[in-house]
């Protein structure tokens, strides 16, 4: 079959030559015929564009032609031409076309018509087989190899932190238990409880929500590290904007305070998109055409004020601000929409954690531009956030951006033990559990800092797409765990 020999349609398009005998292989996007001749659209997924094949029906015989439907799997040999018609420079005259899988046009969900995100995330099995998820799922690759580029470049050493864990890192207890024990029958205490000594690791274990703990250990050694794993969290939160199971990035910095941990993430952020940018073009464009498309069906006050390449340029291109959480208090507390009860959530009192739509005013109507919010209260905030000498704000930071609020979240971390155990017992934490973590504090601790990004979030961000079920291959989500 000689499948080492074929030619990705992405080549073909940027630098195949007219005269050239090639080998293609992919999936049949259309057929359309008339007595001469069968013109094929193909895609391999290395590219959102098609590729045409020209099938003469004097060379290719009446059988496989037939079996030529949308969705099926065919391999083409032939020959590179000069293209007669419109769209692209060459294509193909087949000298000869296998069926390698057939697509039964009776049955097959993914005909050529427009199909609704709904729909396709019932069939998530095929969807990344559309124009819209193989450009998403590209971008997705893009965005984590620049990810890992990134962090390469500035010396960081990635770790792997582990996915079962005892810790609840965020406190939240919205916890995936993991055991081996008979939950029909468990065994039981004295008490009464369930005897976990008895459970293959010997106490209670969940999945990690945050490799964040076990990343600040790493950077107590390695100076500067980052994580980029999955992470769980089972909260019964049917939103665009949740998931059950996620990728996060979490990068730690020995020797890095608040201001130079907002440095690297503004940094970091801007770096990515415009590798994306440079690396996604033509995905970009596409999705840039799909979501102004989808923006003209809302209603004009739910429109964006920017498209979807306008926005990452928008980042890319602008410092982001900075400003207080007391400062965007004041802001929006005689903001319009304040004042005239627009607000979902209006704000009042100094001390409320801010939603979605005030961090969207903040960065949209207010500076236009991202926004990094720095010294949130405490008490809305992670124990383990270093505690600023008011006594009422820790050195937090959260990086706002147009169109999804909130997409990092991060601190510089409390490295004075005394100060970490106090807050500790403020919150009733269980410090026996957590003497790993106290320990780098008694040993050679330092002032270090590091954030947190959910990169379905940022993939969101740079696609353009409104529900975040739609950036992952399969969403796991309250009731769904189907593929």
């Amino acid at each position: 079959m000689a499948f080492n020999k074929r030619v990705k349609i992405k080549h073909l398009l940027e630098s195949g030559k007219v005269g050239e005998q090639i080998i293609l292989m992919g999936w049949v996007r259309t057929k359309r015929s008339n007595k001469n001749v069968s013109f094929i659209a193909l895609n391999d997924g290395s590219s959102i564009n098609n590729y045409q094949i020209v099938a003469d029906p004097a060379i290719i015989s009446e059988d496989i032609l037939k079996s030529i439907t949308t969705g099926a799997c065919i391999k083409v040999t032939g020959e590179v031409v000069a293209s007669q018609g419109t769209g692209q420079s060459t294509e193909v005259q087949a000298s000869g076309i296998a069926i390698l899988g057939e697509a039964d046009p009776e049955k097959f969900p993914l005909q050529p018509k427009k199909h609704s995100l709904e729909f396709l995330r019932e069939i998530a099995h095929l969807r990344m087989r559309t124009n819209t998820f193989g450009a998403v799922f590209r971008v997705r690759h893009a965005l984590a190899f620049a990810v890992h580029q990134y962090f390469n470049d500035k010396g960081f050493f990635y770790i792997h932190t582990p996915i079962i864990t005892a810790s609840d890192a965020e406190g939240a207890g919205e916890t995936f238990k993991v055991t081996t024990l008979d939950i029909k029958n468990p065994p039981l205490t004295d008490k009464g409880t369930i005897d976990y000594k008895q459970d293959f690791f010997e106490r209670e274990t969940n999945l990690t929500v945050s490799g964040q703990l076990e990343g600040e250990l790493a950077a107590m050694a390695l100076s500067e590290i980052y994580t980029f794993g999955p992470t769980f969290r089972a909260e019964n939160s049917n939103t665009t904007r949740h998931l059950a199971e996620f990728w996060m990035i979490e990068p730690e910095m020995a020797f890095y305070d608040a201001e130079d941990n907002q440095d690297l993430a503004e940094d970091f952020l801007q770096k990515v998109i415009s590798y994306a940018l440079s690396n996604c073009a033509d995905d970009l464009e596409f999705l840039d055409k799909r979501a102004a498309e989808e923006d003209a069906t809302k209603k004009a006050e739910q429109r964006s004020e920017m498209g979807l390449l306008q926005r990452l340029k928008f980042v890319t291109e602008n410092r982001f601000e900075r400003i207080t959480y007391t400062q965007a208090i004041d802001i929006l507390k005689n903001s319009t929409p304040n004042k005239k009860k627009k607000f979902n959530y209006l704000i009042d009192n100094w001390g409320v954690d801010l939603q979605s739509e005030h961090e969207r005013y903040l960065v949209e109507k207010h500076f236009k531009k991202p926004v990094i919010l720095t010294d949130y209260p405490k008490e809305i905030k992670s124990f383990y956030m270093r505690q600023n000498d008011d006594g009422k704000t820790v050195a937090a930071m959260d990086i706002l951006f147009p169109g999804i609020g909130e997409i990092v979240g991060g601190s510089q971390r409390e490295e004075r033990l005394e100060n970490l155990n106090q807050r500790m017992d403020e919150l009733n934490i269980p410090k026996d559990e957590m003497w790993w973590y106290l320990e780098t504090r008694k040993f050679g601790t330092a002032p270090h800092a590091g954030f947190g990004l959910g990169f379905e979030r940022l993939v969101q961000f740079v696609t353009g797409m409104g529900n975040i079920r739609d950036v992952i291959a399969f969403p796991r989500t309250p009731g769904n765990a189907e593929f």
